[in-house]
């Protein structure tokens, strides 16, 4: 079971969110700088995670725990930006606190190292939005960068996979596999895009989600 498949673990995370939320945004409950940053939390701790797969399939390791990892720097951030929109809004007195330093790091540190098209891909892809998740991938490949390629191909394939187009996903194992040095053959590409796509959709029920995108 990965981590996010830990339903219990996984309650745990979002309320541990949660709670950091009010300790950002150091506003009411009610106010919009509170609802914002509730709001931007999940959002980003889902692109996060979703971010996590991604790079455990093209650096290795563990899906689910990559996926965990991410999810906190990204509901960090994303809590800081929604409630720093909602604050605008209400005229509170001051902005939210900036967020961790660890968590600008690591998730600078995740489009540095897929680029900013693949990252884009990341987000549209959490966010169901599978055409542009996939032309956000394509732009990925014309990237110099070996790791925005291979992003850019793993986004796709997870893309194609997601909205039931399996066809589509293995034509792109080939490429996949003469890019990455980790995986020996298809099947090897076909049982990693299998890991990240359970895990894809039960960090979707783990926030309150479909498993699966609705059509």
């Amino acid at each position: 079971m990965t981590v996010f498949g830990n339903k219990i673990f996984a309650k745990m995370t979002v309320m541990a969110i949660l709670a950091s939320v009010l300790t950002i945004s150091g506003c009411a409950k009610d106010s919009y700088a509170t609802k914002g940053a509730v709001e931007g939390a999940k959002t980003g701790a889902i692109a996060g995670a979703v971010g996590g797969v991604v790079t455990s399939l093209i650096f290795g390791g563990n899906v689910g725990e990559a996926a965990a990892r991410a999810a906190v720097f990204g509901a960090s951030s994303g809590a800081v930006v929604g409630g720093m929109a909602g604050s605008s809004v209400d005229k509170s007195q001051g902005p939210p606190a900036s967020p961790p330093t660890n968590s600008e790091n690591e998730l600078a540190k995740m489009r540095d190292e897929l680029g900013v098209d693949a990252y884009n891909g990341i987000i549209a892809l959490s966010d169901c939005k599978h055409d542009v998740a996939i032309a956000n991938a394509r732009e990925a490949g014309k990237s110099d960068n070996k790791e925005s390629q291979l992003a850019g191909l793993w986004i796709e394939a997870l893309a194609e996979a997601d909205r039931q187009q399996e066809p589509a996903a293995r034509a792109l194992y080939p490429e996949i596999v003469a890019k990455d040095k980790k995986l020996k053959s298809n099947s090897d590409a076909e049982a990693r895009l299998r890991e990240g796509l359970n895990e894809l959709g039960e960090i979707r029920e783990s926030f309150g989600m479909t498993a699966v995108c609705p059509e």
